[in-house]
């Protein structure tokens, strides 16, 4: 089979771990008989820089007709200054929305071999936790309403939250779905105790629930969800929330599993494609030295083939690949033990890519 990918380097660590990225693709369509080819593309600082903007409608255009993105990383201190229009995060706004990405996948799975650096204790670690947060991406306060204004106590900001019923109706039916290959729990996070979107999350979600009778429904206030993240994952399965909620959530999970540098995500829309990236940002302290950690990456390639790709053996490829070479006790320097010496991120994509076999 023959594969078009858009990719989006990015900023900072990008390139670095998304060639890690592509190496190891390479070797799948090696390894399963795949042709995979790329489309690179400009998004965020390195788009600013080029083109005065961070993302061109070319750059949009080839990743709309593309299979599906791969993309690194975007942002960095030296674009911080600039007015928000213009801040290479808008990039990330402008493709879910020009790609039509409602929903964002992000599993989060604690590995014995990283119980030392999860920051939980023990106790809790032992139990263990596996769980898909969902989130929704096109909705939400990242796309409400904002401005500034003036007052009497000088100037106001403001950002509104707004949610249709269309929205959470269609990111409650993914995390649904997603619960029903799973063990059928679903945690709906909301602030209903305050929030007039919430309590129209809450609302829908319900109704919703009624077509997934097998399903079990657990409303959770944000800020309590916050706390049972760090006091009793192993409680949650399929975790479901607005934009700026899960947003949050999701990278307190990705730490408590050992590091940022460990989680995959995907962004889906209804055709099938999908944006797939690290969840962790472009840590520009650390570019060009070698040492970030490819693996979140690697696994996003793997969200990739199966969800947008339907290769479900090639994914597992990746994944057993991932699981081989960490159990051998290989570590990049955010996940290393007091049994092991540091690697290079370009080692770590190395030694993955020659793991991957039928």
């Amino acid at each position: 089979m023959k594969y078009k990918i858009a990719v989006i380097m990015g900023d900072g660590i990008g390139p670095e771990i998304v060639k890690g990225g592509l190496d190891v693709l390479d070797r799948v369509g090696t390894v399963f008989g795949h042709t995979f080819s790329y489309d690179f593309v400009d998004a965020g600082g390195v788009s600013i820089d080029k083109n005065g903007v961070p993302l061109t409608d070319e750059a949009l255009r080839i990743c709309q007709q593309a299979d599906s993105v791969l993309l690194g990383a975007v942002g960095g201190p030296k674009w911080d200054t600039l007015p928000g229009h213009l801040r290479p995060e808008r990039a990330l706004l402008g493709l879910r929305k020009g790609l039509g990405l409602y929903a964002n996948i992000r599993p989060a799975k604690i590995h014995k071999e990283f119980k030392a650096a999860s920051p939980l204790r023990s106790e809790i670690i032992d139990k263990g936790f596996d769980m898909v947060m969902v989130r929704e991406l096109t909705g939400g306060i990242y796309f409400g309403e904002r401005g500034r204004r003036s007052t009497s106590n000088g100037e106001e900001a403001y950002d509104t939250e707004t949610y249709s019923e269309m929205e959470i109706e269609r990111i409650a039916r993914t995390a649904f779905e997603v619960a029903m290959k799973r063990s059928k729990k679903v945690a709906s996070i909301d602030k209903a105790n305050v929030l007039e979107s919430s309590r129209l999350w809450r609302e829908v979600v319900h109704k919703i629930a009624k077509e997934y009778p097998e399903v079990i429904v657990t409303d959770v206030l944000v800020d309590n969800m916050a706390m049972q993240l760090v006091k009793n994952p192993s409680q949650f399965d399929v975790v479901v929330a607005s934009n700026l909620f899960g947003d949050i959530l999701s990278d307190e999970a990705a730490q408590i599993v050992g590091s940022i540098g460990l989680m995959p995500s995907a962004s889906l829309g209804y055709d099938g494609k999908g944006m797939y990236e690290p969840i962790h940002g472009s840590a520009p302290d650390i570019a060009g030295k070698d040492v970030a950690n490819p693996i979140a990456t690697i696994l996003s390639v793997a969200m990739m083939l199966r969800l947008s790709f339907n290769l479900e053996e090639e994914a597992i490829a990746i994944e057993q690949a991932v699981d081989k070479t960490l159990k051998k006790g290989y570590r990049t320097r955010d996940i290393l033990d007091n049994d092991s010496e540091p690697i290079s991120g370009s080692k770590m994509s190395s030694l993955i890519r020659e793991a991957i076999s039928k």
